[in-house]
């Protein structure tokens, strides 16, 4: 089983988050963000990974420390779990539909940390959530995953459509990017022999 625990303790966050990429997507989400938690939940969902995330978070403040910090530490468990990345896919995309949202997703487990971000929210706030954190958790997830991840809306006018949509189409990118190709199963997917 690929899994990896991860603790982040800071001044601003508390961080306790396990995750298994061969999961059947059972999730406990409890962030303090209730809008981070139901993105989280359909992320592990989509991908079919096991997600457990607690955060006690200074959400009296905002909530731009916890979902970033919950970036990070979702990008290290999952940089964790991937070890050696034998047989792993590596490259995936996906584009999915959410109602008048279309969103593209394309990830490369490469090593290298890199967000090409091209989404426009029309809204400021979904609830009591700033739009604009959605590009600071996957800026946090990439850096600490070390992969390539684009994100672009194609189309779209409601901003909830258009978070979730980007959610679930980088779910199910991750999922088909960790998927171990049998044939492949004790190669690393480079020609360095590494990623």
């Amino acid at each position: 089983m690929r899994q990896s625990e991860i603790k982040r303790t800071t001044a601003e966050t508390d961080i306790r988050l396990s995750l298994c990429l061969d999961g059947v997507g059972e999730s406990k989400v409890d962030t303090g963000c209730a809008f981070l938690d139901h993105m989280l939940t359909l992320l592990a969902k989509h991908a079919r990974f096991d997600l457990s995330v607690t955060c006690k978070g200074d959400t009296e403040v905002d909530y731009h420390h916890t979902v970033e910090d919950i970036g990070i530490a979702l990008g290290t468990a999952f940089f964790g779990a991937l070890g050696d990345k034998k047989g792993i896919e590596r490259y995936a995309d996906t584009t999915l539909a959410m109602d008048e949202a279309l969103i593209l997703s394309a990830v490369d487990l490469s090593g290298r940390g890199y967000l090409g971000y091209d989404m426009s929210i029309p809204a400021q706030k979904v609830g009591d959530f700033d739009t604009e954190l959605v590009e600071e958790f996957w800026l946090g997830f990439v850096r600490n995953a070390a992969c390539t991840l684009h994100i672009r809306m194609l189309a779209g006018s409601n901003s909830h459509h258009i978070i979730e949509g980007a959610f679930k189409s980088v779910a199910r990118s991750l999922k088909k990017a960790v998927r171990i190709d049998p044939a492949f199963a004790d190669e690393v997917p480079s020609t360095k022999g590494v990623l």
